[in-house]
């Protein structure tokens, strides 16, 4: 009998942890509907059997978090009726939704306690048509073969050959691979023809090993995976006194000790200020401060944020004393907003008009965005920007950009429908348009060079955008490697515009802003912007990070869900976190690079844990939804801590009315 408790919690469990995450295929979405969780884990567990989480099963082994199952079923874009291999049974979870779309299920499970389990459950629920054996999961089952779909449950050092071999023409393989658990990629292999296959990374994730022949030796599985040291107490101990003794402590933000850090910044022509979360008051606070500082005291010339264009552009305008017409949207109004839209950054911007405001236009101090979220904002303002100067070329650009404009409801199913075969996509014309910007400077630009650098950065942020839509489906790296590469060229770009010799202060994550080649980002190929900048500018460029244990913090569950503020668990074991808490300081400043200790440095050098929150947080999966390993002084020249935090203040309307109509936060 179906227990209608548990029947809702699966349907809400479809509803909020699968589809609101993306899952569209309505086979997927339907099996998942109809197959119980429930009675493929523990008796003792059953009430967790919905919770967004992997779960224990038998023999040390866990059943796959519920939404991971789904996007591994889904890339094998199953018609029904399929022959589909399952590597890695387990509790039969996998298999019994595979079972409901596919005509035929081959599991393999190398534990036979496991397997029996498995048997067991899927013959309760009536799915006759899963054939299960005991055996090495990585060589696949050859006399089976050809496989039209094979989904592997454990994480390979490569794809192996002989699962390859094993899918028909046209069959697809979906495997995590990497050679360390805390850098695994879920690929998806594509057999073209005999010897023609396409691989396409798809999303970051962590699974067991696969144990086998073609896989793991179970032996040497540990040490090969990366899983890591682990230090002695005292030792941890002993390094978080000299961290206490040599940091410089502080109470609280407003009070940061700041003349030693102006002293180590010295020349640096780009300060990269990040946070350890988006949002968190004291980041932001903090962040503000030093900013200030390197403005008053070293004549900073911009600040530029981890926020989009046309957005950051009304605060410019606001700022800078533009006159400039009041823009027909407010500034940091879609999700999610708390991450602009909150007390602590508008308090910055009233003091950079203020500070503005007795300066000649030349001398003042511009606010930017660096990010490329906003493709029919910037498309909207290179419009408006044509229709004033130019109307034929507007009418042209209409034209071009209307490929774009059935997706403005939902930009990511251009992505979807820029992989059908026929489909010319909007790449061209967008390109086309910028190009056409550009090589009309001299006409534009003297009458107002800033509003002409404005249209331009929209139009390559179009461009951009197009690219990082399709790309969205092409794996999780090409994506954020795009994403970050468009933010240090729109760095150059400000750069040039603002002159030779002009200085930046950029504000984005910790994860943007740290060299990447310290962390596990530089073993999935990814890079950022403070890699990007240290290459490009090396010592001219200063890098902050940020940490805290405890508190509170503005975040959503889900995207394009409502802010939530949440509890910050406390840091794990083995993090740095943790090593900064054991200091007992409320809050200090770590010299990690110039002026730091050399004791500190080395005790630091080795790789450990560090958080980072986004604008999502989920406390009940939080190992593996944030926590990475990095090296902390080769990621960050400087680290700020924060013991207890307190989540970012969002704007309220109230506090709003009666402002200006050309107040960039408007109502």
């Amino acid at each position: 009998m179906t227990d209608p408790d548990q029947k809702a919690r699966r349907e809400a469990m479809v509803d909020y942890q699968v589809r609101a995450r993306g899952i569209r295929s309505p086979r997927v979405l339907e099996a998942m509907r109809q197959v119980p969780r429930e009675a493929f884990v523990p008796m003792d567990l059953r009430e967790f059997a919905y919770d967004d989480t992997a779960l224990p099963i038998a023999a040390g082994q866990t059943i796959t978090q519920p939404w991971i199952v789904a996007m591994m079923i889904e890339a094998l874009d199953l018609k029904g009726g399929e022959r589909v291999l399952d590597v890695g049974t387990g509790s039969g979870y996998a298999a019994a939704l595979l079972a409901r779309i596919a005509g035929e299920v081959y599991s393999i499970e190398r534990i036979g306690e496991l397997a029996n389990q498995a048997s067991r459950a899927l013959l309760d629920q009536g799915l006759v048509n899963v054939e299960l054996r005991v055996g090495d999961g990585s060589l696949g089952w050859p006399e089976a073969a050809p496989f039209d779909a094979i989904m592997v449950a454990a994480a390979s050092p490569s794809v192996p050959d002989g699962l390859k071999r094993q899918l028909a023409i046209g069959g697809r393989l979906v495997i995590p691979v990497g050679a360390d658990e805390n850098a695994q990629e879920l690929v998806r292999v594509t057999r073209l023809g005999e010897d023609a296959y396409r691989r396409e990374d798809l999303a970051d994730v962590r699974f067991v090993p696969l144990l086998g022949e073609a896989g793991w030796d179970e032996a040497r599985a540990g040490p090969q995976r990366g899983f890591g040291r682990r230090t002695t107490s005292e030792r941890d101990r002993s390094l978080s006194r000299r961290i206490a003794d040599v940091a410089e402590g502080f109470e609280s933000v407003d009070d940061l000790p700041l003349a030693g850090l102006l002293d180590r910044i010295g020349d640096s022509r780009l300060v990269l200020i990040g946070e350890a979360s988006h949002g968190t008051s004291e980041f932001y606070r903090a962040r503000q401060r030093i900013t200030r500082a390197l403005i008053e005291e070293k004549g900073f010339d911009f600040v530029a944020i981890e926020g989009d264009w046309p957005d950051t552009a009304r605060i410019d305008h606001y700022v800078r004393h533009a006159e400039y017409p009041p823009s027909e949207w407010t500034a940091f109004a879609r999700f999610p907003t708390w991450m602009w839209r909150n007390e602590e950054v508008r308090g910055f911007v009233d003091w950079l008009r203020e500070h503005n405001a007795d300066r000649a236009p030349a001398d003042r101090v511009a606010f930017h965005g660096l990010d490329l979220y906003s493709l029919y904002n910037s498309i909207a303002a290179v419009l408006e920007y044509l229709d004033d100067v130019d109307p034929e070329a507007a009418a042209v650009a209409r034209e071009r950009y209307g490929c774009l404009t059935p997706f403005e409801p939902d930009p990511a199913a251009y992505a979807r429908m820029s992989l059908s075969p026929g489909y010319a996509g909007c790449e061209t014309p967008v390109v086309e348009m910028l190009r056409d910007l550009q090589q009309r400077h001299r006409q534009y630009a003297e009458q107002d060079g800033d509003r002409f650098h404005d249209a331009v950065q929209n139009a390559r942020l179009v461009a951009n955008a197009e690219e990082y839509y399709r790309s969205m489906f092409y794996g999780s790296r090409s994506a954020w490697n795009l994403r970050d590469g468009h933010m240090f060229e729109t760095l150059e770009t400000l750069l040039a515009h603002h002159g030779e010799g002009s200085r930046g202060v950029i504000w984005a994550h910790n994860s943007h802003v740290g060299d990447a080649r310290a962390t596990d980002m530089s073993r999935r190929g990814e890079f950022n912007i403070g890699q990007l900048c240290r290459a490009r500018f090396g010592e001219a460029v200063y890098s902050i990070g940020f940490g805290t244990d405890t508190g509170t913090v503005a975040a959503a569950s889900n995207w394009d869900e409502p802010m939530e503020i949440k509890t910050l668990r406390p840091a794990l074991p083995d993090s740095y976190e943790r090593l900064c808490h054991e200091t007992g300081r409320a809050g200090f400043l770590l010299p990690l690079g110039r002026g730091g200790d050399p004791q500190v440095r080395q005790g630091l050098a080795e790789s450990r844990l560090e958080r980072a929150v986004g604008v999502i947080y989920r406390p009940e999966t939080e190992r593996a939804s944030h926590y990475f390993h990095a090296e902390l002084p080769r990621q960050f020249d400087e680290y700020v801590w924060v013991d207890r935090s307190r989540a970012v203040t969002p704007l309220d309307s109230r506090a709003l009315e009666g402002a200006a109509d050309t107040y960039p936060f408007g109502l």
